[in-house]
Formats: C-alpha cells, structure tokens, sequence
C-alpha cells in the first residue's frame, strides 16, 4: 500500500521536474510569420509623440518580453524573429537553427521617459552575455546574445556599453553579444506573444521566468510602470 502510494506521488514530481529542465521549446502547431518592420518605419510617430525601437535577443524572448513590458516608458513589446535569412520563418525553423534567426524582441518606446541606455542595462543585466549561443537550458544559435541597431546612435551606444563593461570587468568571461544592423524583424507567431502573461503557472515560467522577473523589479523598481 504504501509503495503505491509513493509511486503516485513520484511520477507527477518526476514530470514537472522533465517539465522545468526542458528549455522553453514547445510542440506547438505553428503560424504563418508576418514582416513587421524595416528601414522605412524605424522610426514611428504615434499619439504620444516621437518613438523610438530596439531590438534585443538574450535567450528565450518569452521572459524578455515580459521584463521589458513592464518598463515605463514602453509602448509595446512583441516577440519575434531577426538576424538570420529565412524569409517568414516559422519556430521550428528558427529553433532547429535552419533559419539563421535569433529569437528577439521588438520594443517600441519613448525615449523622453525611458532612455536606450537604460535598456542596455536591463538586458545585460537580466541574461548573460557571456554564453555563445547559449541561455540556461536553451542552447543553440537561435538563443545568442545579440543587439540589433536601428540607427547610428544605437550602434554607438551598444559599443560604448559593451566597452565599459570589458573595461570595468563586470563579467569573468568575454561578452559574445553581437551588434549588428537590423534589417527585417518577423513577427512571432501569436502564441508567443505575452507567453508569461498567459501561462503564469506553467513550470517554466514559474521556476525560470518568474525568479528572474523578481530579481530585475529589485533592481529596476524605480523603473517600472505602477500596478493598477
């Protein structure tokens, strides 16, 4: 009796636990991809006034998406596609590393609230920059570090930043986070957008989303936009 009793209790923590190590690549069905943006609208004017875009790759964007969503300043967040070659790639193609792609963020801005230097500092701040192609249990070219300019500054600014983090000795290891021009970023498919916000319970987001979010509103509390 007893050891029935263990078996039932073993096998469910045994799953969550297959569940936790898996890295955030899911069999999911998957959706068309749609080009969002290029040279032409870098720049958008909306209601507020002038906006800017960045665009950041750090491993797994569902938890990037969401650190970034809760900034003020941020106008929106969306989870995507870039650096590679494939037109319109789908997940599988950006995972299995036929696309040539990294899975990004596109973030869209004011930077009369919220500078791209303190961007900066939260993306190196909430991944490590110091892993070739590599993010925890996501491992492959689809998780490197990479930042994507959209404009001169831009480019400038990361260099600089990444400079002073060298100088500085911030990290043990060299920093592999590439810079280079963005040149099309692709839309993910919709089951990715806002993955935190609408699978809060899942163990992945629990056990690898959730402390990092927790130990960047530590840091960046000051930074974040207030809680209805």
């Amino acid at each position: 009796m007893k050891r029935s009793i263990l078996i039932i209790i073993i096998i469910p923590l045994l799953v969550i636990g297959l569940s936790v190590l898996a890295s955030c690549k899911q069999q999911v069905q998957a959706e068309n991809s749609d080009v969002i943006i290029n040279d032409e609208n870098i720049i958008e004017n909306n209601k507020e006034g002038l906006t800017e875009i960045a665009v950041f790759g750090g491993g797994c964007f569902w938890s990037i998406e969401e650190i970034f969503s809760q900034l003020k300043g941020i106008i929106d967040v969306e989870a995507g596609y870039a650096g590679g070659e494939v037109e319109n790639p789908t997940y599988e193609e950006v995972y299995t590393g036929v696309s040539g792609h990294a899975e990004v963020v596109k973030i869209t801005f004011d930077p009369e609230i919220i500078s791209y230097g303190q961007l900066l500092d939260i993306f190196f701040f909430v991944h490590d920059p110091t892993t070739l192609n590599k993010q925890g249990n996501d491992i492959g070219e689809s998780y490197r570090s990479i930042i994507l300019f959209t404009g001169p500054g831009q480019k400038k600014s990361a260099e600089d930043f990444i400079r002073v983090l060298e100088e500085e000795k911030i990290y043990a290891d060299p920093i592999v986070t590439v810079v280079e021009p963005l040149d099309v970023f692709y839309e993910a498919e919709s089951y990715h957008q806002e993955y935190y916000k609408n699978n809060t319970l899942q163990p992945y987001c629990q056990v690898i989303i959730l402390p990092k979010i927790e130990k960047y509103q530590e840091k960046f509390g000051d930074l974040l936009k207030e809680v209805d």
